[in-house]
């Protein structure tokens, strides 16, 4: 008798706990992920849409004759186009990008365009991730998104050199979409850690700007370069919220739908701090900005406000439910609403009408906040028991073991550095990596 009376008992809390489940996602939004973050600021996001465009020139046949409509024509001006590579020119290796100088902003940028679904190249350096994640600099990266950057360094290493050279003051951008992101996002790494090769350039001058970023690197990568990397989020983007392999996400695009809802259903059920102790699990690099212009239950777009920070639990961990979490990826969505949001922005700006003075102390607070948020991401990361998140030094800098695994890639010598390729270096990286992933193994192992 008592079994019996058990049975539906049972059942009511299961089906109670299913509807909890349901009512508690389809109450989550886009607005929760960045609800606590702070707006960002016209200096910071100024580049962003502008980024957008010059990605967007890799889609037009001529720069002369472009055909995407937007507004002012072209984005780039193709008298400043200094190298292009299209898909016959990357044999597949990588995807199509150009090298672009940027007086007006004193900027040289290389903008890589998002995945072309009608090309198998851009697949295949998907696809390149059989043997698991690759292990680099202390964490965990995408192995054919890496591949990709070593080939784009090796073709346009001398290149970059001699601009940099030339143009000391001018700054060095990676920008990308989707696909292009995430080689975007590697190609600011793999820079930063052989400086050398590019004429010493200062870290200062390097930046990355990955538009709907893919999840390409481990925590531990995400909140140490989030200096150097900015991932620019529109609402609803089902991309940087997955952590299911990009291979497997764009395999199954044609019932993309099922694999995102069981993919939210999975991530719901797993802890967060079983998430964040995960070494392997891939995140949105960097420094993160949420453009939000949907409002829970409310139909239409509002006006784009654009929140940022550095977090490291609630990293756009869950999926959202929602019919534009794939049209939020489109790169022309997001440089219309990246523009309407900094002309709100300037709009802001003039009706408060701040002197050159104040604008220029606003820039110095903002650096400086944005210093010291890094190096809280970094202490949070700590305490949280991150593989490899080390604490930043007085000197803005980690510490000793984040300069060993640097240290590594930079023990031979300068002559012999700069003849190997930028392919050499990263496979010396990933050996030394291993290697030492190979002697902690053993050495647990013993004791």
């Amino acid at each position: 008798m008592s079994l019996a009376c058990g049975i539906p008992i049972l059942e009511c809390v299961y089906c109670l706990a299913c509807a909890r489940w349901v009512w508690k996602r389809c109450l989550h939004n886009a607005g929760h992920d960045s609800d606590t973050w702070g707006l960002a600021s016209v200096e910071e996001f100024e580049p962003v849409p502008r980024l957008c465009r010059y990605i967007l020139a890799n889609y037009e046949d001529d720069l002369e004759t472009p055909s995407l409509g937007l507004p002012g024509g072209c984005p780039v001006d193709p008298a400043l186009v200094v190298r292009r590579k299209k898909y016959r020119d990357t044999r597949g290796r990588a995807p199509p990008y150009l090298i672009y100088l940027d007086h007006d902003h004193s900027d040289v940028v290389l903008a890589v365009r998002g995945l072309n679904m009608a090309k198998e190249s851009d697949y295949a350096v998907l696809l390149d991730n059989s043997l698991g994640k690759r292990k680099f600099d202390g964490g965990y990266v995408h192995n054919g998104l890496l591949k990709a950057a070593a080939w784009v360094l090796d073709a346009e290493c001398d290149v970059l050199r001699e601009l940099m050279e030339k143009y000391p003051n001018y700054t060095l951008t990676f920008a990308g979409h989707s696909l292009g992101s995430g080689v975007a996002a590697m190609l600011a790494l793999v820079v930063v850690l052989n400086r050398d090769k590019l004429g010493n350039v200062d870290r200062k001058r390097i930046r990355c700007y990955a538009i709907a970023p893919a999840r390409c690197m481990s925590l531990n990568l995400a909140v140490r370069y989030a200096d150097i990397i900015n991932s620019v989020v529109l609402q609803d983007d089902f991309l940087p919220r997955t952590a299911t392999p990009l291979e497997d996400i764009f395999k199954s695009l044609f019932c993309l739908p099922c694999l995102l809802c069981l993919r939210c259903m999975r991530d719901t059920c797993i802890p967060e701090e079983v998430m964040l102790r995960d070494p392997r699990r891939l995140y949105a690099p960097g420094r993160l900005y949420h453009i939000v212009e949907r409002k829970p239950f409310r139909f239409g777009r509002y006006p784009p406000v654009v929140r940022t920070a550095v977090p490291v639990d609630g990293r756009f961990e869950h999926i959202v439910l929602s019919c534009n979490a794939t049209s939020d990826h489109a790169i022309l969505w997001i440089e219309r609403e990246a523009q309407n949001a900094l002309e709100l922005m300037l709009q802001e700006d003039k009706i408060m009408e701040i002197p050159p003075k104040q604008r220029m102390e606003r820039q110095q607070t903002l650096a400086k906040d944005h210093s010291e948020e890094h190096k809280a991401a970094l202490r949070r990361a700590v305490t949280l028991s991150v593989p490899d998140a080390f604490s930043p030094t007085a000197y803005g800098t980690f510490d000793d073991k984040a300069s060993d695994a640097t240290d590594d890639s930079t023990s031979l010598s300068t002559k012999s550095r700069l003849k190997m390729s930028w392919h050499e270096l990263v496979e010396r990286i990933l050996d030394k990596d291993d290697s030492g992933h190979r002697v902690l193994r053993r050495s647990a192992s013993n004791s």
